[in-house]
């Protein structure tokens, strides 16, 4: 699974939020950073450089997090001063190429929660995911280009303007393997 913005020389905005918003609720909680640490299931020393801002951190890492903490994953990338919730509009993933990159647009509680993203990834770019827990689905809906989505064995292609539901308690991958730039909207909901 990716890290967030693994790319950048300077410290991104989210990696500050992340740093800032662990900590709070670290705090808010009473748990020390080893108690987090074995209820995320991480080393404390990763949690340490975490909290600090200092350290590329996946996406799975964070839902771990969130969940130790009983927090949603918007919690934890959210700005720290935040007056409207859903709203997130920060960088959470970076690929090889720069122009290739997640943004986690918005989030919501649904059932329990709803992630909405803004995707691209340029020509050969790959993005790959662990399976999620049971219950969560995807939907993905192509803006710009074809998005080939593999599930297991299976093969899917998404040209623009289509679109593609399937649960995603499965390990999954995004592939771009045409001429042009690709850029999609995905909704992640449990």
């Amino acid at each position: 699974m990716g890290n967030i913005l693994h790319k950048s020389n300077e410290r991104p905005d989210v990696l500050v939020h992340v740093a800032a918003n662990v900590r709070r609720l670290r705090l808010a909680a009473a748990l020390s950073q080893q108690a987090l640490a074995d209820r995320a299931g991480v080393s404390r020393r990763m949690l340490v450089n975490i909290e600090k801002g200092d350290v590329n951190v996946s996406l799975s890492m964070l839902d771990r997090l969130a969940e130790a903490l009983g927090v949603l994953f918007y919690a934890l990338v959210q700005p720290p001063d935040s007056e409207d919730s859903a709203r997130i509009d920060e960088v959470a993933w970076v690929g090889r190429s720069p122009e290739s990159r997640a943004r986690l647009l918005a989030s919501k509680p649904a059932r329990q929660e709803v992630e909405l993203w803004s995707w691209s990834l340029d020509p050969g770019e790959i993005y790959e995911s662990a399976a999620d827990d049971n219950g969560w689905h995807e939907m993905l809906v192509v803006i710009e280009g074809t998005l080939t989505l593999i599930l297991g064995d299976c093969e899917v292609t998404i040209g623009t303007g289509d679109f593609h539901v399937y649960p995603s308690d499965q390990p999954y991958r995004y592939r771009n393997d045409g001429p042009c730039r690709l850029r999609f909207i995905r909704n992640v909901v449990h």
